[in-house]
């Protein structure tokens, strides 16, 4: 670990600097707040400016506005808002004043501007869009309820430059401007949350119950005191407060769904209370259960094509998942403002994700590889896959905000805890059989036929069984501080921010395998071993006829008789467990700058990185293990400038440069190796500790311009210059792998770039006749062109161009609204465009798999029964859409998985 003693010099530097700024003679304050007219709601991104001396600021999350340092004089004090009318008032400041401005906005589209709605949730976003110094889209906490969207992730495919990643059908992940999750960050109330996957960085944001929520902003242009370590954007989630509303809030609601798939109807409840207590104490708590059974039919060949004419199939295998997952999110928030000039709080998170999994599977291996349509002879192995995984993530989070006469501090410490248990579990139980005729029909989706015997269980014995069990723990503590003053220079605004951050981060993954084979020398008869001793009944599989399933409680009876000693696997046992320290050591400084209608700000950021890594090894032609451990450390200083011109009070430009970085994940860093030989024959699969954090230096433009009512028109283009970029490849007969039949890790490309181009257009039509006012549109494109270059040894330096990995060239969103008192109905639709997953082979693009491109239909129908009271439908996955990975050529399969459609219907109550 790295004392943060290191930046003491850059911190006295910034502290120094600070000092020298000069003052003004100044003599008051102006602060207050705006709210809804109608309704007493804080309206947060409001424009709030003092007109004669250009000093602006943005309304915070509860309407609250604050300039510390104002000259005496006359001056008028202006708030405007998308949707409301402009404000304006006559303030005298004077010798020590403190001026107090409570403001009520009105004005036709503000009046329900905090009702559940589409237009309020738009209403929020724009706004906040608007008066943000760089590029931020923010979903607000309403928009979750007017997309047919079952959590956080999937709402969040609806902003502009924003996909998800789905597993089993459901979003978890997101990506930004088409870039992976694992190179976006995740935060939630300032701090980072940790992940309970053992091989990655992203977070699954599903886990976040959506009702503890006020927004969610994704920022696409970093500002130097943001954590620097992303390439899309940094996703910053931001949990309810009880002074986001000005009275007692209660949101209770309960939902049946019914999944297509397995035809199983799944019950969900939530509820959020907040309120104020002695005008100075919020209390916020939030709740949610959710308990769904589905399932999903899958056939993939892994990419086991032969590309020699003919082309041949090598390997297929048909999966029938049954699935359940339970989750549970419980928050509670509490606020505490002893004075005007200091404000406390406290934000906890306990999420809960339990996902019960049942595969069988059906591998069909030809030796020689299969002609389509042509029987020919495999070995089949029928397979259970049964566990249970339980994740947990704990969060609290410590802060507040202190103005003093000159300063503002901003002081935050916060403890995350991530976890993922995997009890002992059914990892592979293997039946095997030898058949003469099996085919397959049709390259992009396999269908398997075969003899009769092939579907019955007395032709398989069972081979192995594999028992395993994990644990992973992702620990993070953090502190940090910001201060902040404002001032005039020659007339002009200006500001200087500056802080640290220390962050210490601590993954562990332990992992421990059982192999249960040779049962005959265990005296285990053959009959004992049959599959119809294990079988269950044939599952309901879409793709094609599949034959008998497999039980787990005949393995764990066969198992739980076994010595289990005897059967630990030590070499699996040991070469997935690692230990990863990670320690962050931050600090930055930046300004702004106010010159008529153009802001500029500027500032760099400097990060220390420490890294501590230990595991084990296993050579095989050494026949032992050999410890792999790693102590680094790296740095970086991330300069950036940002443009904001305000052409008008409805047209915004914005220009940026910025730096920014993306750490390896665990899984690219695990320590973990095998060496494996086979008679002349080395295989290995590692990682590496020793990777290079990918750098990007990136380009942002942008144009805003908000239309009468609620709307924009927007287009941004960036380009990104990205080095160390890191893949996954086989290094098997190249360079210092000359000799290894194949080596699987991961390595840093040479370079690549991204050139990227987001519209949007967003408009509703209250200036329309009656009977269409209720109309809303959505849209947004994001267009991307990738380029990167991969290099290997092979009788001098060969290379080629790939795209960047996990790169969608194209995501595009579109939604169609109409509301009214008593109605709300949306179509919505998310696409995204095929993208590369794998590199399998370096010098051939043949080998390469992509994940094709992606289209889903969604739509929402509310009635609002009372003003209370509201019944709604959804309909998830409309056309059924699948999911489908390619290898090489569109045709030619690597994974092929159906879900099925998603109906729900609920209720809901709130008082507004």
């Amino acid at each position: 670990m790295k004392p943060l003693g290191l930046l003491s010099p850059l911190y006295l530097a910034l502290f120094a600097t600070s000092l020298a700024f000069p003052s003004t003679s100044w003599a008051g304050k102006v602060e207050g707040a705006i709210t809804d007219e109608a309704t007493k709601m804080p309206l947060q991104g409001a424009l709030i400016s003092i007109k004669e001396l250009n000093l602006k600021q943005e309304s915070g999350r509860d309407g609250r506005f604050f300039f510390q340092e104002v000259p005496k004089g006359k001056y008028t004090l202006v708030a405007q808002y998308l949707g409301g009318s402009t404000y304006t008032q006559s303030l005298i400041v004077g010798e020590v004043s403190l001026i107090n401005a409570q403001i009520e906005l009105k004005g036709q589209g503000v009046e329900h501007i905090q009702v559940v709605g589409q237009r309020g949730s738009l209403s929020k976003s724009l706004n906040r869009q608007r008066a943000a110094d760089n590029l931020v889209s923010v979903l607000s906490a309403d928009a979750l309820g007017n997309f047919p969207d079952t959590n956080i992730s999937e709402a969040l495919q609806r902003v502009p430059g924003i996909s998800i990643e789905r597993d089993q059908g459901e979003g978890r992940f997101v990506r930004i401007r088409g870039m992976a999750p694992d190179y976006n960050a995740v935060s939630m109330n300032g701090t980072r949350l940790p992940s309970p996957d053992s091989d990655r960085r992203a977070v699954a944001l599903d886990v976040v119950p959506a009702d503890l929520l006020q927004s969610v902003e994704v920022t696409k242009t970093l500002t130097p005191d943001m954590d620097a370590d992303s390439l899309g954007g940094a996703i910053e989630v931001k949990s309810l407060s009880a002074f986001d509303r000005d009275d007692t809030y209660v949101n209770v609601s309960t939902e049946g769904s019914y999944d297509e798939m397995t035809g199983s109807i799944n019950p969900k409840l939530a509820g959020s209370y907040s309120d104020i207590f002695q005008e100075n104490i919020g209390v916020a708590i939030a709740a949610s259960w959710y308990n769904r059974d589905f399932g999903s039919d899958n056939v993939e060949t892994g990419g086991k094509w032969s590309f020699d004419e003919p082309t041949k199939l090598e390997e297929v295998e048909q999966r029938d998942y049954l699935i359940n997952r339970e989750r549970v999110g419980l928050g509670a928030n509490l606020d505490f403002r002893p004075n005007d000039d200091n404000d406390l709080f406290i934000r906890t998170l306990y999420s809960s994700f339990v996902d019960t999994e049942t595969r069988n599977g059906n591998e069909i291996k030809w030796e020689e590889g299969a002609l389509a349509d042509t029987p020919t002879a495999a070995e089949a192995t029928r397979s259970l896959k049964s566990r249970e995984e339980d994740q947990a993530i704990y969060s609290i989070v410590l802060g507040g905000e202190s103005r003093f006469d000159t300063w503002t501090v901003n002081y935050q410490t916060s403890w995350s805890r991530a976890e993922a248990d995997k009890p002992r579990y059914i990892g592979g139980a293997d039946f095997e059989g030898e058949f003469d005729e099996v085919e397959y029909q049709n390259s992009a989706v396999p269908i398997i036929t075969a003899e009769e015997g092939f579907y019955s269980a007395d032709n398989y014995l069972l081979d192995k069984v594999e028992i395993a069990e994990s644990n992973t723990v992702d620990t993070m503590a953090s502190a940090k501080f910001d201060l902040s003053k404002t001032w005039l220079l020659a007339d002009r605004p200006v500001a200087v921010k500056f802080g640290a951050k220390y962050s210490a981060r601590t993954k562990e993954n332990q992992e421990d395998i059982w192999i249960f084979e040779d049962f005959d020398e265990q005296g285990i008869t053959e009959q004992q071993l049959s599959m119809s001793q294990f079988a269950g009944a044939q599952p309901d599989y879409n793709l094609g006829r599949f034959g008998p399933s497999i039980e787990a409680d005949p393995v764990w009876n066969l198992v739980n008789g076994m010595d289990s000693t005897a059967a630990k696997d030590e070499i699996e046992s040991r070469i997935n467990d690692f230990d990863i320290d990670e320690d962050i050591s931050a600090a930055y400084v930046m300004g702004h700058i106010d010159i008529d209608n153009l802001r500029l700000l500027a500032g760099v950021r400097y990060e220390h990185t420490a890294m501590q890594s230990k595991g084990s090894g296993f050579d095989e032609s050494q026949d032992d293990f050999v410890a792999n451990n790693t102590d680094r450390s790296y740095q970086h200083w991330l300069p950036g400038i940002h443009l904001n011109y305000k052409w008008s009070d409805k047209t915004v430009a914005r220009a940026s440069w910025s730096n920014t970085i993306v750490r390896p994940t665990f899984g690219q860093l695990a320590p973990g190796f095998l060496i494996e030989q086979d008679d002349d024959e080395l295989e290995a699969s590692f990682g590496n500790p020793d990777l290079e954090a990918l750098e990007s230096m990136n380009w942002d433009i942008s144009i805003e311009h908000y239309m009468g009512g609620l709307g924009v028109i927007s287009a941004s283009g960036f380009y990104k210059d990205i080095t160390n970029f890191i893949y996954e490849a086989d290094l098997g007969g190249y360079g210092k792998y000359q000799d290894f039949d194949s080596a699987e890790t991961f390595v840093n490309g040479d370079d690549a770039d991204i050139l990227g181009l987001e519209l949007a257009y967003v408009q509703e039509f209250g200036f329309m006749p009656e009977g269409w006012k209720g109309l809303i549109f959505t849209s947004n494109l994001t267009l991307s062109d990738s380029t990167a270059h991969i290099s290997w040894q092979d009788d001098g330096v060969q290379g080629r161009d790939i795209p960047l990995p996990s790169q969608s060239e194209l995501t595009a969103n579109a939604s169609f609204g109409y509301e009214n008192p008593y109605v709300s109905v949306r179509l919505s639709a998310a696409y995204k465009s095929e993208y590369l997953v794998e590199v399998t082979e370096l010098d051939d693009a043949a080998f390469d798999v992509y994940q094709d491109a992606h289209t889903q239909w969604d739509f929402v129908a509310k009635s609002f029964i009372t003003e209370d009271i509201t019944i709604y439908f959804k309909a998830i996955n409309i056309t059924d859409e699948p999911f489908y990975a390619y290898t090489g050529q569109s045709r030619y399969n690597a994974q092929y998985e159906e879900y099925g459609r998603t109906f729900q219907l609920g209720i809901q109550f709130i008082n507004y």
